[in-house]
């Protein structure tokens, strides 16, 4: 068996409304189509949207898994151009409260995809919940969304300090999304860096935005993922430019030492080299 390294990348923002499903499902979608095999988990785990914004039925999810009444690999669903989803479940309060180690078992889970995926792209819930910092830290990249609203700078800086002062994440690459165009994303992304470099030891690396579009909008009322349904519009084109830049990225070689997504197979990859 030889070492094959997966990328896991998850997608935050702080503050919720700032496109974070929208931006999981349409770069899991840009990453297929450049022939990637992609998982998508749904790690909203007290309120799943990601079956809901694509019309897909589920009977199985996270929840099932937790309660051992089936296996992860059981609760997959096919998602539009051949991305997989694992989905979470709505409305059980209890998901959103759990404990490290349900996180811990969670996580540890996924290595059953190991072979099968060459990516898992982690859609986060919002706010700065024990759920989301257990998810973020357990993944390679932080993707952070921000809008231009002011509570959606405030929150992405809160977000970004919780990490890195408690749990050593330093490198977070920003999208702007919903925008009018690159200056006021590079202004947005001014903006947070401003305050980052002031009292944060962080990197942060620009990912250029996505523009607001109304295609977004009409495939939203289609339950379809734009880039799915729309694949010249605007918004498309950009989370198509991303996919590009993620591709570029280079892939994990070793284990950082705490708990994170196929760990095992890190390690296996370190005894290689």
């Amino acid at each position: 068996m030889g070492f094959h390294p997966v990328q896991v990348i998850a997608v935050t923002g702080g503050k919720g409304g700032v496109g974070k499903t929208s931006t999981s499902v349409n770069l899991a979608i840009a990453m297929a189509k450049k022939g990637r095999r992609v998982l998508l988990m749904d790690a909203d785990l007290g309120l799943a949207n990601i079956d809901i914004m694509l019309g897909i039925k589920t009977n199985k999810n996270i929840a099932d898994v937790l309660d051992g009444s089936c296996s992860i690999q059981d609760v997959v669903v096919n998602g539009p151009c051949g991305i997989k989803i694992v989905p979470a479940s709505s409305g059980i309060n209890q998901m959103a409260m759990l404990g490290a180690q349900e996180h811990g078992g969670l996580i540890h889970a996924f290595n059953e995809f190991s072979d099968q995926i060459d990516l898992l792209v982690i859609d986060t819930a919002a706010g700065i919940s024990d759920t989301v910092v257990s998810f973020v830290q357990a993944a390679q990249e932080v993707l952070l969304v921000v809008c231009n609203e002011p509570a959606s700078i405030t929150d992405a800086y809160a977000l970004i300090k919780l990490l890195t002062s408690d749990h050593g994440v330093f490198r977070y690459h920003i999208l702007a999304n919903q925008v009018k165009d690159m200056a006021e994303a590079k202004q947005l992304f001014s903006k947070l860096c401003n305050v980052t470099d002031r009292f944060l030891d962080v990197a942060l690396d620009f990912m250029g935005m996505v523009p607001y579009d109304d295609h977004v909008k009409k495939a939203v009322k289609r339950q379809k993922a734009v880039s799915d349904v729309y694949p010249r519009c605007e918004a498309s084109l950009a989370y198509k430019s991303l996919a590009d830049k993620v591709d570029d990225w280079p892939l994990p070689t070793s284990p950082r030492g705490h708990l994170e997504f196929f760990v095992d197979q890190l390690a296996q990859g370190r005894q290689h080299h």
